[in-house]
């Protein structure tokens, strides 16, 4: 990659691992397993009702307070962080168009290329596998807003983070409390009417309900990204340790009242009480996004301070730059294993074994990553997006002299 030519005939969107930053990657493959935890409980299906749509088996206690910790530390929180990095990650991309003199309007087409393919990605992934599929609904957003990464200040970027974060909020909140999410699919062993469901509930919730609640969190990565906060975490490091400190802190103390609720250990004494509960946890989950970014960079800190990775640190930075590949896998082993369609073991199993079983996946994805990582190969789901959005190398390098988006 010295020469002029390597750069210019190599697909823009690609990136030398060597060149990538450590703290994005790190954030992205350990957030998988809070996505594992979350998205395995969806597969549980039978009886005996707890909170949230979950059900207890063998041990009500431990389930209990696996939901409790579920709730508080993992429920709504991952999916705001990969938000946060998803917006990042397109600002370091339109970067990167603006270093190699890629025009404004091929580096939008490309964008918005890109997501919708990301959109049919996630399509596919709901209708053979998984209703909560949440590829698509970033896939969206890129769509929707590449011009305001182009164009907005960022102050407009905080503002409408902050104020968008309200009335999603309070309608969560009236959603957690008439009838939480789930995909029902999952209880159903007819394989056609289950991805019929899977379809619909990935329109209504994944598409519909998560692109209006992902967009601050897109947003505030964005702002973050035009401030270099994970490429450059040694010099932000102030501010990342006060950002993990405050956003784990609302985190807990905002999930807290819904974690109740949901293990049955306090009844809210009206609706609107409830509403508020439901809402905080919503607010939180935004917190504990930020929160959990932060921490990556701290974490990323320390290591480049050691001058190495060390094989845990790799590997985890592997399948933070295989996450796509990664969580497409969680749905194989989890259909595979509890949907009513595949192993039927959803019915079966209590909370306990479903997050262990959620834990062992997410290690061997994360194996699975490192041994591609060090063979030199790109997850293979990375690898159809980028062929599907650049299509011949070198179509999309055309040169002209027009001003830099404004991305920094």
């Amino acid at each position: 990659m010295g020469g002029s030519n390597a750069v210019e005939t190599s697909p823009v969107g690609a990136l030398a691992v060597s060149a990538r930053a450590l703290a994005p990657d790190l954030a992205r493959g350990a957030m998988l397993l809070l996505i594992a935890l979350a998205n395995a409980c969806l597969y549980q299906y039978g009886n005996l009702p707890l909170g949230g749509g979950l059900w207890l088996r063998g041990h009500p206690a431990a389930d209990q307070v696996i939901l409790l910790v579920e709730t508080i530390f993992v429920r709504g929180r991952a999916y705001p962080m990969y938000a946060l990095l998803f917006g990042y990650g397109l600002v370091q991309l339109l970067r990167r168009y603006a270093s190699r003199g890629i025009d404004e309007a091929t580096a939008r087409r490309t964008v918005r290329r890109r997501g919708l393919w990301m959109l049919v990605i996630g399509f596919c992934h709901a209708l053979l596998l998984f209703g909560g599929d949440i590829i698509g609904a970033y896939g969206l957003i890129a769509v929707l807003l590449v011009e305001v990464m182009f164009r907005a200040k960022d102050r407009v970027l905080l503002i409408t983070s902050a104020v968008w974060v309200i009335p999603i909020a309070l309608f969560r909140g009236l959603e957690h409390r008439l009838s939480p999410l789930r995909d029902r699919a999952t209880d159903t062993p007819e394989l056609l009417y289950a991805a019929l469901l899977r379809v619909l509930h990935w329109i209504e919730g994944s598409i519909i309900g998560s692109l209006f609640m992902l967009v601050p969190a897109v947003l505030l990565g964005v702002w973050a990204a035009r401030r270099r906060l994970l490429d450059e975490p040694a010099l932000n490091q102030r501010f990342l340790a006060r950002a993990a400190v405050i956003g784990m802190s609302l985190a807990a103390a905002g999930g807290l009242p819904w974690a109740l609720v949901r293990a049955t250990w306090w009844k809210p004494s009206s609706d609107v009480v409830s509403l508020l509960a439901g809402g905080a946890h919503t607010f939180s989950s935004y917190a504990g996004g930020v929160g959990y970014a932060a921490i990556a960079g701290l974490v990323a800190i320390r290591v480049q301070h050691r001058n190495e990775h060390g094989r845990v640190i790799s590997a985890l930075a592997a399948c933070g730059q295989r996450s796509m590949t990664c969580y497409l896998l969680q749905s194989v082993v989890f259909v595979a294993v509890l949907a009513a369609y595949g192993g039927g073991l959803g019915s079966r199993l209590g909370l306990i074994e479903i997050a262990a079983l959620a834990t062992v996946t997410w290690l061997l994805t994360v194996l699975l990553a490192d041994v591609m990582s060090r063979r030199g190969y790109r997850g293979p789901a990375e690898t159809l997006l980028r062929q599907l959005t650049y299509g011949v190398p070198g179509a999309e390098h055309r040169r002209i002299s027009v001003p830099a988006p404004r991305i920094g």
